[in-house]
């Protein structure tokens, strides 16, 4: 990124990662605690939805900075493999079934960034374009059967092979990261923060910001967390 980071953009990032945790801890109780839960529509509407927010922001993001993604994209696959693994070993060693996580979140954020660079020069009408098409694209496969089970990364998926708990395909994924990268070319064009005036440094927004910032620790770390806190003192 530049030296002057976005604050607004890593205060959103925090809100987005302090969401998922919400998420998956209000998973964690009902499956593993055995607890009932009355959600609100808020809050499924977070789940379904949430993390649109955080792949738009992604892409804002490659946009901003000066180096590029390519690195950043193979550590954050990286982490997504380490996942699968992890979940993989849980699912049958430890007994956790339907835990595993073949493509998710990591996997599929790892990958737009890996992508980006083939799309970095282009205008930011074409990658609003280009965006729209990944989408329609992506949703129009959820609606699709295929015989093939190993395509599930595309959004390609097979009535035979479970795709996991955390399932985040290419389409529409790619398609958010590229209007995301639409948005830090028209809006952000200038690479600094809309929202100038505000006193980033008060504790909530410090705190956010700080999540953001580390986003991925947290991502990586929060779930065996929460495991531990379920099943020392509610189980």
């Amino acid at each position: 990124m530049t030296n002057k980071r976005v604050w607004e953009l890593d205060a959103l990032r925090g809100i987005c990662i302090l969401g998922m945790m919400v998420v998956h801890f209000m998973y964690d109780l009902t499956v593993y605690g055995g607890k009932s839960i009355d959600l609100p529509k808020w809050f499924l509407l977070m789940r379904q939805y949430g993390h649109i927010l955080f792949v738009l922001i992604s892409g804002i993001c490659a946009t901003l900075t000066s180096h590029s993604t390519l690195k950043r994209g193979l550590v954050v696959f990286g982490c997504g493999l380490l996942v699968s693994y992890v979940t993989l070993f849980m699912d049958l060693v430890l007994g956790f079934t339907d835990l595993r996580i073949w493509f998710g979140i990591l996997h599929m954020l790892g990958l737009c960034m890996i992508l980006y660079p083939l799309f970095r020069k282009l205008p930011f009408w074409a990658f609003a374009l280009l965006g729209v098409c990944f989408l329609v694209l992506g949703y129009w496969m959820q609606t699709l059967t295929v015989s093939v089970d190993y395509l599930f990364p595309l959004g390609l998926r097979s009535a035979r092979f479970y795709v996991g708990s955390d399932y985040f395909a290419i389409f529409p994924g790619f398609g958010w990261f590229l209007i995301g990268a639409a948005l830090g070319k028209t809006v952000y064009r200038n690479k600094t923060s809309l929202l100038p005036k505000v006193k980033e440094d008060n504790f909530i927004l410090r705190g956010l910001r700080f999540i953001g910032r580390h986003s991925l620790w947290f991502y990586l770390l929060h779930q065996p967390v929460m495991f531990l806190i379920v099943f020392l003192f509610i189980v």
